[in-house]
């Protein structure tokens, strides 16, 4: 088959550009409808439709996650003439749709895969794939910056749970601070999962620390900031993305930071989507506001024409609920998305730039 520059008849096209309007466009939204991820499948599609309106017609796909799904919904999303296809919650989808949607040009935008491996097979072959979701690196990244912006001349220590996430993340902060000068006072592996950390603490305290990178989940961060406190230990404990979840068993003590994505809704550019989607009964939350987001970008690529999506979208800047969005030449996104937050009163809150 080959591919489609475009799938709109001549006239309307001409139609419309005269009008100085976009196109009505086919959005394909591939998203779980049932089993274990049916709630966060419900989460795009609540987005996605959200943004879509009524002049924009959606159409869900079921990704299942399961080997074989992905091509049949490549080839659902090319019988229904789709323009531009958003979701792939699974990397698995993803990898089987891609090297399909390449023979009709329809560009997969995913809110959720983080893959490298299947960027870096994106890259080689062609295929039309772009991400909001950050790519593997970005986050250690960040958290690198944040040490060298901010702590400079702090006593850093580096500890993790010995789980391939946790070592791996401090593996490469490691590198990083350190080529900028930066030599952590501390480093180990704790025993992850234990009801209390106090000999952890006081060998920080002993060495010296003043700010504690941990390579491991938020219940291992918040037993450990909790017995600083409780020993009377001055140290700000610092985790990653994993942050992101319950507030149980044990409770974060406040001014513990996270190096994470946004909670998008509280950001200045969601305030009036979240007021009216609350006011809808849908709660902006998880997969919600990144999914509308991303129908916003694919209705900016499609504004376009007769450019086609995939390549409007490579440079693409739009400005959407989750923020100003931009993809590179490398079709992941230009700015690196996680920020320094701080957890007070019950929830995360984005910690200001330092002023110069």
């Amino acid at each position: 088959m080959m591919p489609r520059p475009f799938r709109f008849a001549l006239p309307l096209v001409s139609a419309l550009l005269a009008a100085d309007t976009t196109w009505a466009a086919v959005i394909g939204v591939v998203a779980p409808q049932q089993g274990p991820y049916a709630s966060l499948g419900a989460q795009i599609l609540a987005g996605a439709r959200a943004a879509a309106g009524e002049a924009d017609q959606i159409i869900a796909l079921n990704e299942t996650c399961e080997q074989g799904n992905g091509t049949d919904v490549a080839d659902r999303l090319m019988a229904a003439n789709v323009a531009v296809a958003i979701g792939f919650l699974c990397v698995e989808t993803a990898a089987e749709a891609l090297p399909r949607l390449k023979m009709d040009a329809i560009p997969a935008i995913s809110v959720s895969v983080r893959s490298k491996i299947l960027m870096e097979d994106a890259e080689r072959y062609q295929w039309p794939f772009f991400r909001l979701a950050p790519v593997d690196g970005m986050e250690a990244k960040k958290i690198a910056e944040v040490i060298l912006s901010r702590w400079q001349n702090r006593p850093i220590a580096l500890v993790d749970d010995g789980t391939i996430y946790g070592r791996e993340l401090l593996s490469a902060v490691r590198q990083q601070i350190e080529a900028g000068g930066i030599k952590p006072v501390f480093t180990d592996t704790f025993r992850p999962g234990q009801e209390q950390q106090l000999a952890l603490v006081r060998r920080l305290v002993t060495a010296g620390a003043s700010h504690v990178l941990v390579g491991g989940d938020r219940n291992d961060v918040a037993t450990m900031a909790r017995d600083a406190a409780h020993d009377g230990a001055s140290l700000t404990f610092v985790g990653g993305d994993v942050m992101r979840a319950a507030d149980r068993p044990v409770p974060l003590t406040d001014g513990t930071l996270a190096v994470a994505l946004p909670p998008y809704a509280d950001l200045p550019a969601a305030n009036e989507t979240s007021a009216r989607l609350r006011s809808q009964g849908i709660e902006p939350e998880g997969y919600v506001l990144p999914a509308y987001a991303a129908v916003q970008i694919a209705k900016a690529a499609l504004a376009k024409s007769p450019q086609p999506p995939a390549e409007a979208l490579k440079n693409l800047a739009a400005e959407t609920v989750i923020g100003r969005i931009r993809f590179g030449d490398d079709r992941e996104l230009a700015e690196n998305p996680f920020r320094l937050q701080e957890w007070r009163n019950n929830a995360f809150h984005l910690v200001e730039p330092e002023t110069e």
